[in-house]
């Protein structure tokens, strides 16, 4: 291939070596020139074209993978039994960072939900117009690579979908696609609580002081882990993550800090540990909180004096790496009930960032689901969705327990099940359409009143008759879950039954 070395070559005398260059992976060689050239001459930004997953490999093992972030488009299927979605999978393994785009001639839900699964941007479904993998190709660098893009690009972006009969969302339904602005390195929001996070983010990627990141789950904690790496002085060398909940405790010191060969039954050989692997660069601890006692007191150790002893060994080893932990729990609680040890604690907690539950930002909810539906919405259009206004009212009056992943699978869900249809309250998982049908007008108009009046308490005390039965048949009689199905002490509830004689 003739124009592999991408990261300082010129285009049509601009210098687009400092822009992401694009990558296409495709074994049709005739489609893929048109493309290369249709992306050339559109975007002004540098083209590679391979026709397989291996000469890709071949030629980017020539690179330093923190040199360039780029935009692979890579064919799911390729020529000699090759994988494009694995080819995406050794790229992420090597630390290469970018934005890819697949595309397939024999889609289905399978597919479509392993590509979404590996971060895949979009999927597109051949055969597609140029244009839609443009406005894909702006979308795609707009979410991940807008720090290193050219404003023009950028701008034109931002319009994709100002007119036309496809214009995606119609405003009076509240939806309002992220600009350059609400985007910081993979995170969104327009809300103060978010704009305070950027803004600490931005602070604290300077220095190399600890970093303690405290939030429900599901609202990014390793998104903003992977913005301070990113931003630092280390952003060269590795950022390791290790999650502490996930890894049994018996072997969590060992995966952590290394082994010596016979250490333990197993340990055949030396084996270095992930504070070892991340020399020079940073180490995410997700789930700090999940931490055996004992084990912190030997990562407190490691913060104290910044050395590591690896399992089954006496010699201490020198590190050099920054550590940004994680939790979803109150370690003020876990202090308090000796389940987490203050000193830890206080040495973690050098500078606090606090990410906001959703329920705290709702006013972005509408920019997050722009933001997946552009990802999960085919380029053809053929599977849109838009959403009734009670609909609407039920999404942003919703508390999202799970957050933003929960809002992500929803609008996955809604695509693939409903695509191409208005999403009405019923189409909605029931616990949302069930989460507070009050607030969203659903029974202010149940019941009309007649010229002759009614009486209003016995139309009441007859709606709370029906209510206590509905409850009591769902929850077979239990009378703690229907309660809270209803929103009333146990005490209260009974009391009204025995007044009423209601028995089930």
């Amino acid at each position: 291939m003739d124009d592999v070395n991408f990261l300082h070559q010129s285009f049509d005398g601009t210098d687009a070596s400092q822009f992401p260059p694009i990558v296409i992976v495709e074994d049709d060689k005739l489609l893929g020139l048109s493309l290369k050239k249709y992306l050339e001459h559109t975007l002004r930004l540098r083209v590679l074209l391979f026709s397989s997953a291996e000469d890709c490999l071949m030629e980017f093992a020539k690179v330093n993978p923190v040199e360039k972030p780029f935009c692979l488009i890579t064919d799911i299927s390729l020529g000699q039994g090759s994988d494009g979605l694995f080819l995406i999978d050794l790229l992420k393994e090597k630390g290469f960072e970018f934005v890819s785009i697949v595309m397939t001639g024999f889609a289905s839900i399978e597919t479509a939900i392993a590509a979404t699964k590996k971060g895949v941007f979009h999927y597109l479904t051949k055969p597609f117009e140029p244009e839609n993998l443009k406005k894909l190709v702006i979308q795609a660098l707009q979410s991940k690579l807008a720090a290193y893009m050219p404003r023009e690009i950028m701008n034109e972006g931002e319009g994709l979908f100002a007119n036309g009969s496809k214009t995606r969302l119609p405003s009076k339904l509240k939806i309002d696609r992220p600009t350059v602005e609400d985007m910081f390195e993979g995170l969104i929001g327009r809300s103060k609580a978010m704009r305070d996070v950027f803004d600490r983010i931005t602070k604290v990627s300077k220095s190399d002081s600890t970093i303690l990141i405290m939030g429900p789950s599901g609202t990014g904690k390793e998104l903003v882990a992977s913005a301070i790496h990113k931003l630092s002085a280390r952003h060269q060398k590795n950022r390791v993550s290790v999650n502490c909940g996930a890894i049994p405790g018996e072997l969590l010191e060992s995966e952590l800090f290394g082994h010596v060969k016979g250490a333990f039954t197993g340990a055949i050989s030396d084996r270095k540990g992930r504070f070892e692997l991340a020399q020079g660069g940073s180490i995410f601890l997700d789930e700090i909180g999940d931490m055996p006692l004992l084990l912190q007191v030997k990562l407190l150790r490691v913060l104290q004096e910044r050395q590591i002893e690896p399992v089954g060994s006496t010699e201490l080893l020198p590190i050099d790496v920054r550590v940004i932990a994680a939790t979803h729990r109150d370690l003020d609680k876990a202090v308090a009930e000796g389940k987490f040890r203050e000193d830890l604690f206080y040495r973690l907690n050098v500078i606090p960032i606090r990410m906001p539950a959703l329920k705290e930002r709702r006013e972005d909810i509408p920019l997050l689901i722009s933001h997946f539906l552009d990802r999960f919405v085919s380029a053809d259009r053929s599977n849109e969705i838009s959403f009734a206004s009670l609909t609407m009212d039920l999404l942003l009056g919703y508390d999202w327990p799970g957050n933003v992943r929960e809002l992500e699978n929803v609008i996955e869900r809604l695509v693939i099940l409903r695509g191409g249809n208005e999403i009405l309250p019923e189409d909605l998982p029931a616990k949302i359409f069930r989460s507070n049908p009050l607030a969203t007008q659903t029974y202010k108009t149940l019941f009309e009143l007649p010229e002759v009046g009614v009486d209003l308490k016995q139309i009441l005390s007859d709606i709370e008759d029906s209510l206590i039965v509905q409850a009591m048949n769902r929850t077979g009689g239990n009378k703690n879950q229907a309660s809270k199905l209803l929103a009333l002490n146990r005490t209260t509830l009974i009391e009204k039954m025995k007044k009423k004689n209601i028995e089930l």
